[in-house]
């Protein structure tokens, strides 16, 4: 393999709109960290860029259904997806935004490129539009079945089940999301990229990864979905797609005429990628078209949902364009489900990294390990939490903890922590030397084709051959009859544990340094590995500790547990008490005025709030009713923060029976309305209202 090789690597732009999931973590970002980290080992010139999607229609969704800007909600959920990554050793050269002053001067500059040259095509067409709102529907404004595989909750521009791109008008029964109500179609005009017109270059390029003038790649080394999709859809017959959109947040069409108008996120977005290289390189001294001309491997990790975005649309753009690389590789993943059901962000049937972080900061590694172990590179799999304990274990803990801490806790016993001497050499030591020897050229092949959960099984099955030399020569016996054996045995089990304290970091880089702070090795090259000389006789090793504690049952039934506390938080908090005690149900039938009477509901005034713990949902708040001073748990966190209501007059119900929600009992309920779209708000009585008086 060419050392001189250059790489820029992109790592899929996450939705600024909510936190990232496990499912993002391990077919995206975590190999591609992988990867990164292995070429920079190597030696290779690479740039790592990714950053938040900050555009687009799902981002204004989600500001109206939490009642806030756009540009609050980019803001909120890029430091929190930001800092996930920080905390769990994600290690980009940059990660980026789509907000920034660079990217629009880049997206605007790259489509009045486009434009300019005739790469696209201005028309008018019908598009759906909501009478109530007043507005053009964008993709996402619009949800309906999928006319391909039939699932009833697919977008309009993608259903998320099947992976199938998709135009709004493709949608059986479609409704919008914004009213909920059938969308008419009404003529509006847009810029769009005619994508038929490059069907014979694309299939050559794709399938034979050849055409002239462009660098070639190797159609063998990507995966059999990527290639069997982008040949689907070129055989299937491309059509003309619309670079435009009417909404009033996004990069401004930069064209006479387009007022209203802003570039369709999936030109915007992997734009993205070029911007942030700008940013990146500036601040590096370094000149950013190096990273996107020449002898150069373009590498986007992706899922497969963005497969033809990425393989098929931008590719075209950066052709059309004229002064960029293509992409070398598309490696992308199937998708990771939990627990045997797909991860759901609507469901909130997900583990959110920045809470896996909150809860267990030092089992980053932990975490790492399993998501490679279980990489769904080539078709869908499937985390558990009874499997995240098994692995840790008998993988980490039993194999790989075991053979390091044997080996050194041996050092120290017999030699005062010093590596012994070399000796003699047995066939059995030789065996095991050639079976060390052969573990880099293993696992560079591997990485280097993108089969990164077969790499990081290697470098373990080097951990399992140190665990069995141990166990065959047991040096504890040997000690008593054959000292000078026994220097040999632990010198080699040191030099095998130094090479995985190379060959490990890409994979486990926190553990990868503690094992070199075990052994003293303070500088290290990636070419060394396979070396039986790693670590010279007379190093002082220091004394290990335990690298990984095992996970207990207790650790696994209370994550299993938060899993399906989140499954009641996403419901209302009428439903929460029913399912939690089983004495609430929703009320269906007709009444008695008597029974009414019964009810006791009372002026209170809300003393203090704040949130339940592990319960989005949740406030706890302690309410003066006149009566007394009583806990009331209410399910309004996500309307409403604690500060904000504090002081608040409010309507109680006081006597329904105490019930116990997320480990706190609440004795009352707020009275509150709800409209049609789920806001909610507080059935407040006047402000001249007393504490305590009834509410008939």
């Amino acid at each position: 393999m060419n050392n001189k090789q250059k790489y820029t690597v992109t790592a899929a732009l996450p939705y600024a709109n909510g936190p990232i999931h496990l499912g993002h973590v391990a077919g995206v970002y975590l190999p591609a960290d992988i990867f990164v980290r292995f070429l920079k080992h190597k030696q290779h010139d690479v740039a790592f860029i990714s950053g938040s999607d900050e555009h687009g229609a799902a981002i204004t969704l989600r500001a109206k259904k939490e009642g806030i800007t756009p540009q609050a909600i980019v803001d909120k959920y890029n430091k929190i997806i930001s800092d996930s990554f920080e905390k769990f050793d994600i290690q980009f050269d940059i990660f980026d935004r789509t907000t920034t002053a660079t990217h629009k001067e880049t997206a605007q500059d790259f489509f009045k490129v486009l434009n300019d040259k005739g790469a696209f095509t201005q028309k008018t067409t019908e598009q759906y539009f909501d009478e109530e709102h007043q507005q053009f529907l964008a993709d996402r404004y619009i949800s309906g079945e999928c006319p391909k595989c039939g699932n009833p909750g697919a977008y309009g521009d993608q259903c998320e089940k099947c992976g199938s791109a998709l135009s709004p008008t493709d949608l059986v029964n479609p409704v919008s999301t914004l009213s909920g109500k059938t969308p008419v179609l009404k003529e509006t005009s847009h810029w769009f990229l005619p994508m038929e017109r490059h069907e014979d270059w694309l299939r050559e390029w794709v399938k034979e990864g050849k055409l002239e003038g462009i660098v070639q790649h190797d159609p063998k080394k990507w995966r059999n979905q990527v290639l069997g999709q982008c040949l689907s859809w070129i055989d299937g017959g491309l059509h003309p797609r619309a670079m435009t959109r009417d909404l009033d947040w996004g990069i401004p069409v930069p064209v006479e005429g387009a007022d209203g108008k802003v570039l369709y996120v999936w030109l915007d977005a992997p734009i993205g990628y070029i911007s942030a290289t700008k940013d990146w390189a500036k601040a590096n001294n370094k000149d950013w078209k190096d990273y996107w001309t020449g002898d150069r491997k373009l590498v986007h990790f992706i899922g497969k949902d963005n497969i033809v975005f990425h393989a098929i649309i931008f590719p075209i753009l950066l052709k059309e364009h004229g002064e960029f690389i293509l992409p070398d590789n598309v490696p992308a993943s199937e998708f990771l489900n939990l627990e045997g059901d797909k991860f759901s962000t609507s469901r909130n049937w997900a583990v959110w990294l920045h809470e896996y972080l909150e809860r267990h900061p030092e089992k980053v590694d932990e975490l790492k390990y399993t998501l490679t172990s279980i990489a769904p590179e080539s078709k869908d799999s499937e985390f558990t939490w009874v499997d995240f304990q098994s692995r840790v274990n008998n993988e980490l803990a039993d194999v790989l903890g075991n053979f390091v801490n044997r080996a050194l806790v041996l050092t120290n016993k017999y030699y005062d922590g010093v590596v012994p001497a070399l000796g003699e050499l047995t066939a059995e030591d030789q065996k095991v030397i050639d079976a060390m020897k052969e573990v880099p050229s293993k696992v560079e092949e591997l990485l280097y084709n993108y089969k990164i959960r077969e790499a990081q099984s290697e470098v373990m099955a080097l951990a399992r051959i140190g665990n069995r030399y141990l166990a065959e020569t047991e040096p504890w016996k040997v000690i008593k009859t054959d000292p000078k054996r026994v220097e040999t045995i632990l010198n080699l089990s040191l030099q095998i544990v130094a090479n995985l304290s190379i060959l490990f970091d890409p994979f486990i880089p926190g553990t990868s340094a503690k094992l070199r702070g075990f052994l003293n090795m303070e500088a290290f090259k990636w070419e060394q590995t396979g070396s039986i000389e790693l670590l010279p006789a007379g190093t002082k090793t220091n004394k290990p500790s335990i690298l990984f504690p095992k996970i207990d049952d207790e650790f696994i039934e209370k994550e299993k547990e938060i899993l399906a506390a989140s499954q009641k938080e996403n419901e209302s908090i009428e439903e929460v008490e029913a399912e939690d005690e089983k004495v609430v149900a929703p009320q269906k039938e007709d009444i008695q005025f008597d029974e009414f009477l019964k009810m006791d509901i009372r002026v209170g005034k809300i003393l203090s709030a704040k949130k339940v713990k592990k319960a989005d949902k949740l406030l706890e708040l302690l309410v003066d009713t006149g009566l007394d001073q009583r806990t009331i748990v209410s399910g309004i966190a996500k309307q409403f923060d604690a500060e904000e209501i504090i002081g608040k007059k409010v309507s109680v119900l006081m006597n329904l029976p105490p019930r116990k929600l997320r480990g706190v009992t609440s004795n009352g309920m707020i009275l509150m309305a709800e409209d049609d779209k789920g806001n909610l708000n507080f059935i407040a009585p006047g402000e001249d209202m007393e504490v305590g008086a009834e509410i008939r």
